[in-house]
């Protein structure tokens, strides 16, 4: 009912920029919060950074000063930039997404397919 569509990954090196984008489609009444995970080689999957639809941010210590995340309400889309990116960063970005369906009072959590980003050093 509801689908993340995720874009932007690759292989970058050190130092250089990426911007991911992620666009959320169905039977959308709002979508909530939306936010992006990682989830490196044998490591737990990681809150990168989220914001709220009154635009309220909260980001990952390791990311804070490199990377912004925003939104665009009407289309239902996040984006995420990430600058001076390092080998650390390298990971499988997943874009989340809290979406209340028409018609219902129940908010439901979605997740993209996740997109690679790899940087090297």
């Amino acid at each position: 009912q509801v689908h993340l569509v995720e874009s932007g990954g690759g292989l970058v090196q050190a130092g250089e920029s990426l911007r991911l984008s992620c666009a959320a489609s169905g039977n959308i009444f709002s979508v909530d919060v939306m936010g992006w995970y990682r989830q490196a080689p044998g490591k737990q999957r990681e809150l990168v950074a989220s914001i709220t639809g009154g635009r309220i941010t909260n980001y990952a210590d390791s990311v804070k000063g490199r990377f912004t995340i925003a939104r665009d309400m009407p289309e239902n889309t996040v984006y995420l930039q990430m600058n001076s990116l390092k080998p650390e960063d390298t990971a499988v970005y997943y874009c989340r997404a809290v979406v209340r369906l028409r018609g219902s009072w129940i908010a439901n959590e979605y997740w993209g397919q996740g997109t690679q980003v790899t940087v090297s050093s």
